[in-house]
């Protein structure tokens, strides 16, 4: 439906505000209290309200929309009870939700807007919102504004709809106006749009941009600068068993029973991120729901023929982005999937970000898609990580330094310089994987010839010399939004991000840095060296370093704590059996896990049981309740394996055991 030319609130309808102080959303969920933007200061308003919030993993076990906005927001727990019961945000007749900083961060997940949506809101507000969040508002019709609109909406003024739209791309402009994507794009398949033409001049460019401009539809050396609105062919994709059913049942609402997609053998099905679910004591009530989402995923992959990485007996072959990564990511390729991580196909010098549902079915079944090309911003790596530390520190340093004052917001992280190609790849991997913790676009990284080789020993037979002509590299006065950021990494130090204290105003996130070594004694319960920022080859060799020298020493893992270890493919699996890594492995007390997602999103061996465990990580998210309800500490996979022998998170040094 498309939304009125003027904007007003509804008279009856009422506006929720997400405040620090918890007890003012309590009365507001009760109706014994209505706030005014007057009222308050944006201060007051909770940042970094994360998708984990909104909809916690168990929620997304409902495909429907009007399902799982039942229980909306049920990952806002406070003291060990939850703040929106469920119905509440249907029951209190809201229309609008208010917020602060960086609304929607995390997770693709477009149920945090389906529920919304389907839970009576049209308006949200905020001072800013994460880019994949805000593009899955837009498809699904949500209007978005600021606190300065609230006001002017409060006082009982009509805005009219293009203050909701006209700072976006022009694309963006028509699907707001049509009332989100399917409207929009069956108004185009009716020839009723007429898309903007782009005729930007030649120009230097970023290495973003030349993969953008390469695909143009309808265009051959074609220009591209941040803010056209283009429309670009598709690579590839993926989605998982979390995301493929609502896929599966959007483009049969759409299309009919007999839909198709364009060129299936360019996009994938994985089954990784709830195959061990049934693991986790809290996660075995949902095990219907489960199978009903495998179900209809066997069910997409069989309709469509799109290519198949399903479990086999129970153990999944990977995590999508480390196995799309091995497998089919080329240099200089767009691919589009259903997971935030999906940027961590840029470490192939691909450009790659994550959609929600409603954008990847329509991407699936035109084979291109709607973009505003987004500014870059550069980091410039020199020097040379020091032995005790690795890419996740730097990570950790960037999410502290540059994400934390949104330096990186909605923009591609391009990785470069000399510093880079003194890293291996898995290493280089981790950077362009957590470039979605820091609220960016996505990631690009440079290419060379490590990277050739990597993909040649990955896929025995590929066509190197055809993939070499395929890599984009930024022009000498190519230009960055975000400017040009150095980064020496022989000054990075091991890192961690603390838990933050949500209950407080102080949100669970990733850009909590701080310095290992002057955090005090912090002792844990759970050490967790996984996931597809950490389950990589290079990560297990790190893993295995530490491990190796414990065992030499005598040492195993302490009682009263669990080292979990779970490889991010068999391919990965079958690297550290032929090295003798799964034999230390085991003298050490570890537990070994089968390829796969799991305690990363509470859905596996790993997470934790009650509020009071600590873990330290080598996951990428440190949102509360996400691996279970305790305390967690992000950190790398040095560190996490140190601390898992020390009892307490610890960094590592050779000979510490000894």
């Amino acid at each position: 439906m498309r939304p009125p030319e003027t904007i007003r609130l509804t008279p009856g309808k009422r506006v929720l505000f997400l405040t620090k102080d918890i007890e003012l959303i309590r009365r507001q969920l009760a109706g014994g209290l209505d706030l005014r933007m007057t009222d308050l200061t944006v201060d007051e308003l909770q940042d970094d309200i994360n998708t984990d919030v909104m909809t916690p993993a168990w929620v997304c076990f409902s495909h429907r929309p009007e399902d799982l906005a039942r229980d909306a927001y049920a990952g806002m727990i406070v003291e060990g009870k939850r703040v929106f019961e469920r119905d509440g945000l249907i029951n209190g007749n809201f229309e609008v939700i208010v917020s602060g900083f960086r609304k929607g961060t995390g997770s693709s997940r477009e149920t945090a807007v389906q529920a919304e949506k389907w839970g009576g809101i049209r308006i949200a507000i905020a001072a800013s919102f994460a880019p994949i969040h805000a593009a899955n508002n837009i498809n699904q019709g949500v209007l978005m504004g600021d606190h300065a609109m609230l006001k002017r909406l409060q006082a009982g003024e009509g805005i009219p709809l293009h203050e909701f739209y006209e700072r976006y791309d022009p694309i963006s402009q028509l699907v707001v106006q049509h009332g989100g994507l399917f409207p929009f794009a069956g108004a185009l398949a009716a020839g009723d749009v007429t898309l903007p033409k782009t005729d930007t001049a030649p120009r230097p460019m970023n290495m973003t941009e030349k993969v953008l401009a390469r695909h143009l539809v309808g265009v051959d050396d074609g220009s591209v600068k941040p803010g056209d609105s283009v429309v670009v062919s598709v690579d590839g994709g993926y989605s998982h068993e979390f995301t493929t059913a609502q896929v599966h049942y959007f483009l049969e609402q759409e299309y009919g029973n007999d839909y198709g997609i364009i060129n299936p053998d360019k996009f994938a099905v994985f089954e990784d991120h709830l195959i061990y679910a049934d693991q986790v004591d809290k996660m075995r009530p949902f095990m219907p729901k489960i199978e009903e989402l495998r179900r209809l995923q066997r069910e997409f992959q069989r309709h469509t023929a799109c290519r198949d990485f399903s479990a086999e007996d129970g153990v999944s072959p990977g995590i999508c982005h480390e196995v799309a990564r091995e497998l089919f990511v080329d240099p200089g390729d767009f691919i589009q999937a259903t997971d935030s991580h999906t940027c961590m196909g840029g470490v192939n010098n691909a450009l790659s970000w994550g959609v929600g549902a409603t954008e990847y079915a329509n991407l699936v079944h035109s084979g291109f898609t709607m973009v505003e090309v987004p500014e870059a911003i550069r980091f410039e790596l020199v020097g040379k990580l020091a032995d005790t530390v690795t890419a996740k520190d730097v990570m950790l340093h960037i999410l502290l330094n540059h994400a934390k004052p949104q330096l990186t917001l909605d923009r591609v992280m391009e990785f470069g310089g000399p510093g880079l190609h003194s890293m291996a790849l898995d290493e280089r991997a981790t950077l362009a994987n957590m470039a979605t913790e820091c609220a960016a676009r996505g990631a690009i990284v440079e290419a060379d010839e490590k990277l050739l080789s990597w993909i040649a020993a990955m896929r025995p037979g590929a066509d190197i010399a055809a993939l070499r002509a395929r890599i984009v590299a930024p022009d000498p006065d190519a230009q960055y939004g975000g400017g040009v950021h150095v980064v020496d990494l022989g000054a990075i130090r091991p890192m961690v991000a603390h838990p933050g204290d949500p209950d407080h105003g102080i949100a669970s996130d990733p850009t909590n840095g701080a310095f290992v070594d002057e955090i005090g004694d912090v002792p844990i319960d759970i050490a967790y060296a996984g996931s597809c920022t950490a389950g990589k080859i290079d990560d297990f060799e790190f893993y295995h370093r530490v491990a190796k020298d414990a065992v030499a020493a005598g040492k195993q893992v302490p009682v009263g704590v669990t080292f979990f270890i779970q490889f991010g493919s068999k391919a990965v699996e079958e690297y550290c059996r032929e090295h003798g890594m799964l034999d230390t492995f085991r003298a050490a007390g570890a537990t070994i896990l089968a390829p796969g997602c799991g305690a990363c999103i509470g859905c596996g061996p790993g997470v934790s049981e009650s509020v009071d465990q600590v873990t330290v990580s080598a996951i990428n998210r440190n949102f509360k309740g996400r691996s279970g309800p305790g305390k967690l500490w992000l950190a790398s996979p040095l560190t996490v394996a140190a601390s898992a022998f020390t009892g307490k998170i610890s960094e590592y040094r050779p000979g510490m055991f000894g």
